[in-house]
């Protein structure tokens, strides 16, 4: 049976670099970006080159009731979803000073970071559980988190306490999809050199070369998307509600 994914985010980044790794294994998948975007459509262009086959799913992830019509529509061109990778997020509206954080920001990076990862999880495992499903094809969930939902970037208070938010959405989905054999894993990338941090990561490089990472580098998109398709493979087996920490062991404890 062929495997089948939606990847939230999918038209650059890492959504993209994790659609195709999943495109490579043989995948087919619903890319998801802004509705009449060009970067979405250069996405699917490029996936096509890769051989996958693949719809362009453009919707807004945070409106919830378009969820179900959204993943109705994917499985009527490519059939059953197999897989979700949660990938879409945001950042903060500005850097500062927590006290000075509004609630506008605070609202738009729970809703993008967490609101929508737990429901639009909600509605994939409900179509799920709904129907039979192949012995042959390896079911999960991938989200992708932050090692913001552990440590502490004080500039960005409230996307730590999204990705806190998140952490904890996919250990609950873990507990309760187990029994249903649906894997559920949270992926908490480090440094990424992504569109999102390009203002700053030319200064978290230097510190990774100066040792703020334990491999002195910051990542790449390619990375997480070889991890996040190695999870939605199974190549991890007999392994639910792990954090995969791909941070360089930036987070590791040491004196």
């Amino acid at each position: 049976m062929r495997q089948v994914a939606l990847v939230t985010g999918s038209s650059r980044g890492i959504g993209l670099a994790a659609a195709e790794a999943l495109a490579k294994e043989g995948f087919s998948l619903a890319v998801n970006g802004p509705v009449d975007d060009a970067e979405l459509r250069a996405a699917v262009a490029r996936l096509e080159g890769l051989g996958a086959k693949v719809v362009a799913a453009p919707f807004d992830v945070s409106d919830i009731s378009a969820h179900d019509g959204v993943l109705a529509r994917i499985e009527d061109e490519l059939g059953p979803l197999t897989t979700l990778v949660n990938n879409a997020g945001v950042g903060v509206l500005q850097r500062g000073d927590l006290l000075d954080v509004s609630e506008a920001s605070w609202d738009r990076c729970l809703t993008i970071n967490a609101k929508a990862v737990f429901f639009l999880s909600q509605a994939f495992a409900k179509r799920l559980l709904s129907r039979e499903r192949s012995a042959d094809a390896f079911h999960s969930i991938v989200n992708v988190t932050s090692s913001n939902a552990t440590a502490v970037a004080v500039q960005r208070s409230e996307y730590c306490a999204s990705k806190a938010a998140a952490a904890m959405v996919s250990k609950a989905l873990a507990v309760r999809l187990g029994i249903e054999n649906i894997a559920v894993y949270d992926v908490q990338p480090g440094l990424i050199a992504t569109e999102m941090t390009a203002a700053v990561i030319q200064h978290y490089r230097q510190r990774a070369e100066e040792g703020l990472t334990l491999l002195p580098r910051v990542g790449e998109p390619s990375d997480m998307g070889r991890i996040i398709a190695a999870l939605a493979t199974g190549k991890l087996p007999y392994t639910t509600g792990q954090v995969i920490s791909a941070d360089a062991g930036m987070l590791v404890p040491r004196f």
